[in-house]
């Protein structure tokens, strides 16, 4: 017998659930291009050698990779930042800067949990062809500006620097291959505990005093300048570090001078797991009650790009992941019920044309109107109206239709009253107010 589950990892959406996440992705895209930022398309499936290389050993074995029918090594994309790399390339005639979103399925055949799919959506910006602290700052009010958007009242961006991080580890002899794997275990800051990350460090090779003034960066707080200070201290005043603290301070200042309520916060641990971060950092977080990690984060990358140009092209990013943000409200009740239409119009017995003739008005008006596709009884349709919560319902009987009228309606009030055909597009749009 065929199976007839998706896929673990994978799933369907309904009508409901999908129209909650267009929606949410429509905001996400009204940010995006408020900003500035155009779309671009790029395919699903790459050559393997694109993705390879590009993500870390761990982020490598999650990779879809496979032989196609011409014998070719393929790969699912990871993200949508690599093939932005080699969009980039393939294309010389772009000009910087270069400002592109993407809005596209990617696939990570990694544990499945909560929020946290197979195959799911990420939503990027990019901006390409500028190192600048405006940029840097550009992308935090980017993400500030989605979640306001998407009416999230309560969440944190914790941002870093990878070159302050570079010269931390080797403010205590970690450098290679030792500092990508150190950083890999700072990176799980956020998912497990101080003890948890003790030995963790401890296991990795590293010295006692070394594991201390790693594990002293959760004890940094105070104001912005303080915690800055703070960190150059346990870096022990390294020269790469202070330059990427005096970047990211930078960063800071222009975006409080921008909107002083964004709710930003240096965090010196931050690390972000994926090898191609050369700059600032970025990790956002909803708080614990919703249940899962970050939601959207990225970084500045200006090596990547190199690796298929062969010169240095800057570029900084950020993703926010759609699939998790949806579980996290939808777990706790705050995703908004969305309507398949404004009003339903009622099929009349023989009388499919002029109900057919009402809805194409009204559509051409602006307005989501349905039409019940048969002439059953109004009972059923009224019933149908109620399943699906559409509020209103036109009904366009043979004695009004021959006055040139038609009953409108209220469902959740049960209000009705007749109105000129002329007129309902006006007075159903004053009816269902901002939409």
């Amino acid at each position: 017998m065929v199976e007839i589950q998706p896929l673990k990892g994978f799933r369907d959406y309904g009508p409901e659930e999908m129209m909650v996440r267009e929606r949410m992705i429509a905001k996400v895209r009204t940010v995006f291009e408020s900003f500035g930022y155009m779309p671009i398309h790029t395919p699903a499936l790459e050559y393997a050698e694109i993705l390879l290389g590009k993500y870390g050993d761990e982020g490598e074995k999650l990779l879809y990779k496979f032989q196609d029918a011409g014998g070719r090594t393929v790969a699912l994309r990871y993200d949508l930042t690599v093939p932005l790399a080699r969009f980039v390339a393939s294309h010389p005639e772009l000009k910087f800067p270069f400002r592109r979103y993407h809005i596209a399925p990617v696939w990570r055949a990694e544990k499945p949990q909560k929020g946290r799919f197979r195959e799911f959506y990420q939503c990027d910006v990019d901006l390409v062809g500028v190192d600048s602290p405006q940029a840097d700052a550009e992308c935090l009010l980017v993400d500030s500006a989605v979640l306001r958007g998407l009416g999230m009242k309560e969440f944190h961006i914790f941002v870093n620097h990878r070159q302050f991080l570079d010269g931390l580890l080797e403010s205590v002899g970690i450098e290679g291959k030792g500092a990508v794997s150190t950083l890999r275990i700072l990176d799980k800051v956020d998912k497990i505990t101080p003890a948890e990350m003790e030995a963790l460090l401890l296991a990795s090779g590293l010295g006692a005093d070394s594991v201390k003034r790693l594990l002293a960066l959760a004890q940094v707080s105070g104001s912005i300048e303080e915690r800055l200070g703070q960190a150059l201290a346990l870096a022990g005043n390294h020269p790469k570090a202070k330059a990427g603290l005096e970047r990211l301070g930078q960063v800071l200042d222009i975006v409080s001078q921008a909107d002083p309520d964004a709710p930003i916060c240096f965090s010196p641990a931050t690390a972000r797991g994926l090898d191609y971060y050369t700059g600032i950092v970025y990790e956002t977080f909803l708080p614990a009650e919703y249940g899962v990690g970050s939601v959207m984060s990225g970084g500045r990358y200006d090596t990547l790009l190199g690796m298929f140009t062969g010169t240095t092209i800057p570029a900084v990013g950020i993703s926010l992941g759609i699939d998790r943000l949806v579980a996290a409200l939808g777990s706790r009740g705050e995703t908004e019920r969305v309507r398949s239409a404004d009003v339903l119009v009622m099929c009349m017995p023989g009388g499919a044309g002029r109900s057919m003739a009402v809805a194409t008005a009204l559509r051409n008006a602006g307005l989501r109107a349905e039409l019940y596709p048969d002439e059953a009884r109004l009972k059923k349709q009224f019933e149908y109206a109620d399943r699906k919560g559409i509020g209103f319902a036109v009904v366009p009987g043979d004695d009004e239709w021959k006055n040139g009228q038609v009953t409108l309606k209220d469902l959740s009030g049960g209000a009705q009253s007749l109105v000129a055909v002329p007129e309902l597009a006006t007075r159903l749009i004053g009816m269902l107010g901002p939409r």
